[in-house]
């Protein structure tokens, strides 16, 4: 019996330390969903193939420029008698090799202007905000791991609220009442002008930021340990091949569309795949929560017990969003993507819902080479989905069309959720009840399919559907869920 307290105890901490990750998570994926029928108004679909560029870049030089310092960090922060080594050796180590890749950018720009494919102008802003964003990381990591998830928020939020504010400024309020926009402004407004204003947006963001986060460059004592970065290099440099092998596996599909197809389809796919952004903003949430949360409580006598709670509650959640989603998905369209050049890609998104609902999943199963180390374990898995992506697109996107990407999404989320399942069994063996995940997982899939295939548009049987999923779930989980949302 105390056990079990202890257990709903644990889990109410990480769902209400979730709740606030996800408000800092959620709010701004909620402005991009405002600012998503914004874009595909004012832009073209080959318009929009240049903003998806400009995001895929950033997100894969991301990863490369952090090298997995960010989860090291969390790992030996939680372990270190000295925190403020762990803190100071990983926030200079990054800031120098970012120094360097700027110094880098800086001779070599031509060359990094040719490899993205990006207008000089472009490239300049898409540069500048990589760099300051990189240097962030290690002070937002800090919040999250001395559990100040409040302030973590409060920033992440100013940060989208600029960047959402000069978008409307911009892209509707000059449009719509020009006597609000200087003349400077009404005289450089064409289409090149309207992206320019997009990526400065998030250029200013990040400046802000960077300032507002620089008391944290002056947190502690000067200290740099080569033992304990080399320590964390050894840590972190599998989880950074991991996360290419996301970016791959996540825009591989979109840049290949771009050159075997064109670039009108890749930004009609492009425009289609933000409608599973509800789903990414789920499992964003649970990774901002989880993460420091897995390795706080890895000593903990029920922590396997709680790690397989949390799944089942993970595909529950992901469960519902994936099966509302889909039911009524011809309403978020209308909503979402009002321009109707967009849509001949509409059917991607029962699918690219369901891959990353796998990605969840796989990074709940995660845990097991997280704790003990086995980081490497993590990169083979992501490597083997990349390779996935990489083959079933480039052999098969010019015979089949675009639907390939989806699928081929699909099949490698779903190959690595798999893999990682049975090779967790071994290395750190955590109780997940399968039956009752599996159940959650066919019943949400089955209904989700249903609905699109044969009763599209129509929203009675949509809800009765959604109705029956949360009957089913509530009735099985009825105890547990009113001991969570009791109050202490």
């Amino acid at each position: 019996m105390q056990e079990t307290q202890s257990l709903l105890s644990t889990l109410k901490r990480f769902f209400q330390d979730t709740i606030i990750y996800g408000i800092a998570t959620v709010v701004p994926r909620l402005l991009n969903f405002i600012l998503v029928p914004l874009h595909t108004d004012v832009l073209d679909t080959k318009d929009y193939s240049v903003n998806t560029t400009f995001y895929i870049w950033a997100a894969l030089f991301n990863v490369l420029l952090t090298y997995g310092m960010e989860t090291s960090f969390f790992r030996f922060f939680s372990r270190a008698e000295d925190k403020n080594k762990v803190y100071s050796t990983s926030f200079i180590a990054l800031t120098i090799t970012t120094l360097l890749f700027f110094g880098l950018g800086m001779l070599f720009q031509d060359s990094f202007i040719r490899v993205v494919d990006l207008d000089p102008f472009f490239f300049n802003i898409f540069f500048s905000v990589i760099i300051l964003d990189t240097l962030v990381v290690i002070p937002f990591a800090y919040l999250r791991a001395t559990n100040r998830p409040v302030r973590f928020a409060l920033v992440k939020l100013l940060n989208v609220f600029i960047v959402f504010a000069i978008n409307i400024y911009f892209l509707w309020l000059v449009p719509k009442f020009p006597a609000f926009a200087p003349q400077y402004v009404l005289n450089h407004f064409t289409q090149k002008d309207i992206l320019g204003y997009i990526f400065m947006a998030n250029l200013v963001a990040s400046g802000i930021t960077f300032l507002i986060l620089l008391p944290y460059f002056f947190k502690t004592k000067i200290q740099f340990s080569f033992s304990l970065i080399k320590q964390m290099w050894k840590y972190g440099w599998p989880i950074m091949l991991a996360g290419i092998s996301f970016i791959i596996n996540e825009n591989l599909d979109k840049l290949l569309l771009k050159d075997i197809l064109s670039e009108e389809i890749m930004g009609a796919y492009s425009g289609c795949y933000k409608l599973a952004v509800f789903m990414m903003i789920f499992i964003q949430a649970f990774r901002m929560g989880a993460e420091p949360f897995f390795f706080n409580h890895a000593k903990e006598k029920n922590a396997k017990i709680t790690y397989a709670r949390i799944l089942e509650y993970f595909v529950i959640c992901g469960g519902i969003i994936l099966l509302v989603l889909v039911c009524f998905i011809d309403i978020f369209k209308q909503f979402m993507i009002p321009n109707q050049e967009y849509w001949k890609a509409m059917a991607i998104v029962p699918i690219i819902l369901l891959a990353n609902l796998f990605l969840g999943i796989y990074h709940n199963l995660s845990v097991w080479y997280k704790l003990t180390d086995k980081t490497r374990m993590g990169m083979y898995i992501s490597l083997f989905g990349a390779l996935v992506t990489v083959i079933l697109n480039i052999t098969l996107i010019g015979k089949f069309g675009f639907m390939v990407a989806a699928w081929a999404t699909l099949a490698a989320y779903g190959s690595m959720m798999l893999i990682s399942y049975f090779y967790g069994r071994k290395y750190y063996l955590v109780p997940y009840n399968v039956k009752k995940i599996g159940l959650y997982l066919l019943l949400s899939v089955g209904l989700s399919a249903i609905s699109f295939i044969y009763f599209r548009q129509n929203y009675i049987v949509a809800t009765l559907f959604v109705l029956i999923f949360v009957g089913i779930t509530y009735f099985k989980e009825q105890e547990d869920i009113k001991k969570i949302l009791k109050r202490s």
